[in-house]
């Protein structure tokens, strides 16, 4: 498992394809199968030190002054977006990414010196040089494409990535993503349990069964990443979507995924604040972080239409009863609730 240790004003629930977790603690933004090396240099230099976990924090800190793109911390269980509550192991490898220039030996050997000098204040921990190995920027850029193959999600839905052939059942709704290096790919369960719910809702599935099937009106998508819940409600029929996402290259990419599926001119996407969305919508989703959720909830459910659904996902098992009771007092009904791994959606129906 990894952590993507960086800076960033919001947090998203987002997976990395290549069987890898990144958490993005502090720069711009969920989430992603691979994040991009910065810059435009040809080639970078991985540098990976093995260290006690009570070392970890200390090692980051020290890596960040050099490292200006992040550390990567190996062989942590990640299944949190708040930092003290990962759960540790005993060894971890941080890793870090240097670009091949003149000051890298320098850094490398600073580096080797932080070791050898923090061995007196981790009792256990003997100086193993860091490991190095260089990766070219096309390589890290590609690479994890191998993994991403076309999925189905639901009765209906199939994500397929851009790049591979797909040949389609009669009743299949497809969805083409290219999630680029900044974003998931949307198989992640928090994403799968949210395009259940649109399409249950969409065609009179369980639980929504009693009420027979209608068009989706409209919908918002908050915090929209790749884009892929906002493609969704378009392939649905939805005649008004509005997406949106504090990080501008969010919305670089969901308008990119739109246009791949021929559908861009029918979603609007935008940085607009929650707060500054105007009307109301048959369907809001929010796919985020549970406290997020909590502390949003009001703007939330502002935006629900009479009779219409609240769509909750990036919410652990373990904080789902904080969820609940933080949308205790709105006056929605709880209509339905998913688990998928650790993780849970739960779908909420606004009084008509």
């Amino acid at each position: 498992m990894r952590i993507l240790v960086q800076a960033a004003p919001f947090v998203k629930v987002f997976i990395a394809i290549a069987l890898s977790f990144w958490y993005v603690s502090r720069m711009a933004h969920d989430p992603a199968p691979v994040q991009a090396l910065p810059g435009n240099a040809p080639s970078w230099t991985e540098v990976s030190c093995d260290v006690p976990s009570a070392m970890v924090d200390a090692l980051s800190e020290f890596l960040m002054q050099y490292a200006t793109s992040g550390v990567v911390v190996d062989n942590r269980a990640v299944d949190t977006f708040s930092i003290d509550t990962i759960e540790e192991t005993p060894l971890a490898a941080v890793t870090c990414y240097l670009p091949d220039d003149g000051a890298l030996p320098g850094t490398l050997a600073a580096i080797s010196a932080y070791l050898q000098s923090a061995a007196a204040s981790f009792p256990g921990y003997r100086y193993a040089p860091p490991r190095t190995a260089q990766v070219r920027q096309d390589d890290w850029a590609n690479s994890w494409k191998e993994h991403f193959k076309p999925a189905r999600i639901g009765r209906r839905f199939v994500i397929k990535p851009s790049w591979e052939e797909y040949a389609p059942d009669a009743d299949d709704i497809i969805l083409e993503l290219d999630p680029g290096m900044a974003f998931g790919t949307g198989t992640h369960p928090t994403t799968k349990m949210c395009l259940e719910f649109l399409e249950a809702i969409r065609f009179g599935d369980p639980p929504f069964d009693a009420v027979p099937p209608r068009p989706v009106a409209s919908v918002l998508d908050v915090g929209t990443g790749s884009g892929i819940l906002a493609l969704g409600a378009a392939k649905l029929g939805a005649a008004r979507i509005e997406a949106i996402d504090i990080d501008p290259q969010a919305v670089t990419v969901a308008r990119e995924n739109l246009d791949l599926n021929g559908i861009g001119d029918a979603v609007s996407v935008s940085v607009t604040p929650l707060a500054e969305i105007s009307g109301s919508f048959a369907i809001v989703l929010a796919n985020i972080l549970a406290e997020e959720l909590v502390r949003l909830r009001k703007e939330l459910v502002r935006r629900v239409a009479p009779g219409g659904y609240l769509i909750l996902s990036g919410i652990l098992a373990e904080r789902e009863r904080f969820v609940v009771d933080g949308f205790a007092d709105t006056g929605l009904v709880l209509a339905g609730c998913t688990h998928e791994a650790e993780w849970s959606c739960l779908c909420y129906q606004a009084p008509a």
